[in-house]
């Protein structure tokens, strides 16, 4: 597909038919962008979530289409009929708010689509995430977005567990139900690290909290949080330095334990992290 130029806009009145992924407000209308207007006003037709949610925004901007829900649940067949219908007919998909297939349904569709041939472009704008690491003051030159962290304790821990070597700003989204098992997880498996609670981004009661675990948790049991949020960790301290008493402490813990056990323990102690301990471990040991 040739490239558009800085000053092209290839949303027109008639649209080319194939996808158009649309971002839509996560929370103020007005974020919606004008471009994205256009494409909802020219298209044949709208793939969504919730057929309600999208609904009330084309009511919003005054534009009446017909609206095909795709999500999470839709079967294949669905998937097919909508991408073959590409081949004649301009279809936009759209999430219930927010960039489409970060963290919600769609990334299907689009593989179907470019698989068949179909042409597709994105129309940028809101992402809750992008909008919670700029507030957060968290390092934002590396970061990893994680999705949701799971529901269950031990799948929420082991998650956290598996990215506590990452040398970036972890973010995540989370509900506010949730919100203090999680806070109280990573207290447990990444102790110390400063956290960034951004909430309700874009809307009146918008605010992002930072602060440990600790602080966080104590703040949101007596002011239970609503609505939609980001979650934000601050990385590791980075490379665990020459430091010849956390290697005796490792030494002495391996004489009993097992190289993760010590990692463990010496972690608690020392505040450093424990994967970069754990692979210090395996080094004393094998010297």
């Amino acid at each position: 597909m040739p490239a558009n130029g800085p000053d092209q806009d290839p949303v027109h009145k008639v649209l080319e038919p194939g996808l158009y992924i649309v971002a839509t407000p996560i929370g103020n209308l007005g974020d919606i962008t004008l471009r994205s207007i256009r494409a909802l006003e020219a298209c044949d037709g709208v793939a969504c979530e919730d057929t309600r949610v999208t609904g009330k925004l084309l009511k919003h901007l005054n534009i009446s289409k017909p609206l095909w829900r795709y999500n999470d649940h839709s079967e294949a067949k669905d998937r097919k009929r909508l991408v073959e219908s590409m081949a004649s007919r301009a279809v936009v998909l759209v999430s219930d708010a927010g960039t489409p297939l970060v963290s919600d349904p769609g990334y299907r569709l689009v593989a179907d689509a470019r698989a068949a041939g179909v042409m597709i472009t994105s129309l940028p704008g809101p992402c809750a995430a992008i909008a919670g690491l700029t507030v957060s003051g968290m390092p934002n030159d590396r970061f990893l977005f994680a999705g949701f962290l799971p529901v269950k304790e031990k799948a929420r821990r082991d998650a956290l567990d598996e990215l506590a070597g990452v040398d970036a700003t972890l973010v995540f989204y989370e509900t506010a139900p949730r919100l203090v098992r999680s806070l109280d997880a990573i207290g447990a498996v990444l102790s110390g690290r400063s956290i960034a609670v951004a909430r309700e981004m874009t809307k009146l009661h918008e605010e992002c909290r930072t602060g440990t675990a600790e602080d966080l948790i104590a703040h949101y049991t007596a002011h239970p949080p609503k609505g939609e949020i980001v979650l934000l960790i601050a990385p590791p301290n980075g490379t665990l330095p020459d430091d010849m008493n956390t290697d005796e402490m490792l030494r002495d813990a391996l004489a009993d334990m097992k190289p993760s056990q010590a990692a463990g323990m010496v972690a608690k102690v020392s505040g450093k992290d424990r994967k970069l301990l754990y692979a210090r471990a395996l080094e004393l040991r094998s010297s």
